[in-house]
């Protein structure tokens, strides 16, 4: 169940949306907005829809690139752009050392109040592209960037519940509204006996991954 109490706001806390733009426009835009609207919301934060769609999309380029939009707890707003490299074939995928908190408010939220992600980034050891998180509970939550997405046998993604202390991913929501994942509570065994494993989010789609993670107990 999502965490409803709200903690006190930290200082300089910045809410943003990671984009991919390219010739046809900035991809999912409306789901990014929603989003951002969300946790404005909850924030008590202002939040123009209007004036971010406008930034976003005079900030979008011809080539493929990563738009990354900034908004600030008293309503200013930037938009960053950033070259967009090709997609990656796949990643390896490791297991993160910490382990989150899944009824801690900021897991449904993204915003700059991520510091175990930062820091696992900032550590990961050389080959790997990617670190799994587990929760407390020892249930499959997420990457430090992706959601987690994982194909048993069926051709029919299951990616954690928000209740494991998922971020509501953009990619994620798409593929389940379209019924091609569904939500299922995951633990490390289902990664190791599944068909496919995927980490993705809306900038790079789905990402095959091999795992790199200790063999379950």
């Amino acid at each position: 169940m999502e965490n409803t109490v709200r903690p006190d706001i930290p200082a300089g806390l910045e809410i943003f949306e990671t984009m991919r733009a390219d010739q046809g426009g900035v991809a999912l835009l409306s789901l990014h907005l929603d989003r951002m609207c969300e946790t404005c919301r909850v924030l008590d934060v202002p939040f123009d829809r209007a004036v971010l769609t406008r930034a976003v999309l005079g900030a979008a380029g011809g080539t493929a690139s990563r738009l990354r939009l900034t908004l600030q707890t008293d309503g200013r707003h930037r938009v960053d752009r950033f070259n967009l490299p090709p997609a990656p074939e796949g990643w390896r995928l490791g297991l993160a050392e910490a382990r989150v908190d899944a009824g801690e408010f900021w897991r449904g939220h993204k915003t700059s109040h991520r510091a175990i992600y930062d820091t696992a980034r900032e550590e990961m050891p050389e080959g790997i592209d990617e670190l799994l998180f587990l929760n407390t509970a020892g249930h499959c939550v997420e990457g430090t960037i992706t959601n987690l997405f994982v194909d048993p046998c069926d051709g029919l993604l299951r990616t954690p519940p928000l209740s494991a202390g998922a971020l509501p991913g953009i990619l994620r929501r798409k593929l389940i509204e379209a019924r091609d994942a569904r939500v299922a509570p995951l633990r490390l065994v289902d990664l190791t006996s599944a068909r496919r494993v995927y980490v993705g989010n809306a900038l790079r789609g789905l990402i095959p991954v091999s795992l790199d993670i200790p063999a379950p107990a």
